[in-house]
Order: C-alpha cells, then structure tokens, then sequence
C-alpha cells in the first residue's frame, strides 16, 4: 500500500519483555522457510488460511495454535481493533537479509503491515524509499510496501518481528494521518506524549477479528477498473517508456475493464460466465509484451507486465471460493 512517507511510527508501546518471553517456546523446527526459500528469512503463522501451517494470502484466515499459546500476543494483536489478514512471527537470522524488492501483488493493493520489533539490535536496518532507520524493540511501525525496500541485519543475533497484515478502518487511517507529521524522529517530547503503551494484562479476555472475505470469486467491475487505471497512470507517468507500447497497454487495460463489466451485468457470478471471464483474462495476457519490464512504472521502477499478471490476470478470477460468497439453501 502507498503510503505518504515512507515509515510511519504508530502510537503505541508494547512489552518487549513479556513478546520475548513468550516467543522463546518456540523451537527451531516451529519456523518455517520463506516461500521464495531466501536464506536466513523464517516465519511461525499467527494468523493464516484456515488457521494452519501455510503461506496462503486468500481465503477465511483464522488463528494458529502458535498464537493461542501467546496471551500477551494476541493482546497486542487485538489491541488494534481491526480486521486481521495473515499475520505472523518473522526471523531475520544473524547476518541475513531481506533483499530489496516491492509489494505487489494483490494482497497489498489495500494492505499495510504493522511491525512490532520483539529481538532486535541497532545494526538491525530497515530500508524504504530514501530513508533507513532502527525499528527498536516494542515500538510500531507501517511502512510504504510500493517503495523499493530491504532489511539488513549486520549483527551476530537473530531478528524477530511481529507483523500484522490489515487494511485498516478509518480509525485506523486517522490514526496513521496524525502521525505522518513526526517522520522517523527517534525521540521528541511531542511524539513521545503521543506514545500509549499497552501492558500485559493476566487473564484479560481477547477477541481476534480476522479476514473471512478477502477474494472475490469474480472481482467487481468498479476495482478492477479502478486497478487499471492506476496502472495506466504509472505508465503514463515514465516518459521513458515506449510511447506505442504504451498506448497498447492503455487499449488492452480499458478494453479489459470495459468488457468485464459487459460480462459481469450479464453473468454477474454465474458459473455461465466464468469461462467468458477467463477468456478475456487470457486475451489480455496473451498479448503482453514477452519481456517484463518493457514498460516500467514511474513510481518505483517495477515491471508493469508482472504487476498487470498479480493485480488483475491472477486476482481477477477465484471461482474456488464461490462457496464461501454464496450461501445455498438447504
């Protein structure tokens, strides 16, 4: 998610002691290896599909047995008050790091993550845009997942941090507004008297809200529009990019638009339609330019073509989740 800087300091201060205490229950077999299998980076799920063992986006996402064996975890995580997408505990071994790279894909189209430093040290950097900083232990952070980005960990210790995945209510959006303007300020009398900190409270009932509906089986007309033209946007934006192969991607993405939404008034969800839907994402991908970064956005130098497959050829259509949308009689 875009952001208006790019690292936001919540207003909140967890125990880092009692985080720390509780995640040292967990064993090394407990963490699993990122998805892309990159060195050093593990992760325990909090909160995932169906509450297991996986690194799944979409779907009812439901809490883990890792995270109902951590009390104060789950307060802090409801502490937010917020609707939660998968979440979890992510290790940055001794030495490792996060390469730079961009969000993308379509879950961070309306998603920020928040990040709770639990072990951490200050040769432990995060890189976003043009700024670095220390994220130290117990603060809250949200940073800009469109701006290139990476962690470095330059020390001879393991890095943990919490991080909950959410789109946030406007509650939550006010909130961030009225922190952008204290920038990444370590100390000031005027951040630090906006700081609530949230203590461990034993026996203190917790109620998790979590994602049940986050994919669509058709996306809706009006997003996959508002998508498109966002990407056109960008391409717009880079004077750089080839001025006919632009205008091609301009015609394919509102051609795709303005056909899905013929489709959709006629078949709306309708098993009848899903394979007129699939037919127009096909025709759109099939005529993307071969090479990935022959038109590249002017926001973060990314490829538009693997952005065009994540954000609407791969997302557009979900029809394994029917069941979930559609309630049948009995």
């Amino acid at each position: 998610m875009k952001l208006a800087q790019p690292f936001v300091r919540l207003p909140y201060q967890f125990d880092a002691s009692r985080l720390q205490q509780e995640i040292s229950q967990f064993v090394d077999t407990d963490w699993m290896e990122h998805p892309s299998k990159l060195a050093g980076n593990l992760a325990i799920p909090l909160v995932s599909l169906m509450g297991e063992r996986n690194n799944e986006f979409a779907g009812k996402m439901r809490t883990t047995p890792e995270l109902q064996r951590c009390d104060y975890m789950q307060q802090v995580m409801a502490s937010f008050d917020e609707v939660l997408a998968r979440s979890r505990l992510m290790r940055l071994n001794a030495g490792a790091e996060v390469s730079e790279h961009v969000d993308f894909n379509y879950h961070w189209y309306n998603r920020v993550r928040i990040h709770i430093p639990i072990v951490t040290n200050p040769q432990v950097i995060f890189h976003c845009g043009d700024q670095a900083i220390h994220m130290r232990a117990g603060e809250c952070w949200i940073f800009d997942s469109w701006r290139r980005h990476k962690v470095l960990n330059d020390s001879d210790q393991d890095r943990v941090h919490l991080v909950i995945d959410t789109s946030g209510s406007s509650r939550f959006w006010q909130t961030v507004r009225q922190m952008e303007c204290f920038g990444v300020e370590a100390d000031s009398p005027e951040l630090n008297a906006k700081i609530s900190t949230v203590p461990y409270r034993a026996g203190q009932p917790v109620s998790l809200k979590t994602e049940r509906f986050n994919i669509a089986p058709v996306m809706a007309p009006g997003e996959l529009d508002a998508i498109a033209n966002e990407l056109i946007s960008d391409i717009d934006n880079n004077s750089d990019n080839n001025p006919q192969l632009a205008l091609k991607y301009k015609e394919l993405l509102l051609n795709l638009a303005k056909d899905w939404r013929e489709t959709w008034h006629l078949y709306g969800y309708e098993e009848a339609g899903w394979i007129k839907y699939r037919e127009l994402l096909g025709r759109t991908a099939s005529q993307l330019d071969p090479n990935p970064r022959a038109l590249v956005n002017a926001s973060n130098q990314v490829g538009i073509k693997p952005i065009i497959m994540q954000r609407l050829i791969n997302a557009a259509l979900n029809v394994e989740h029917m069941d979930s949308y559609i309630k049948k009689s009995s």
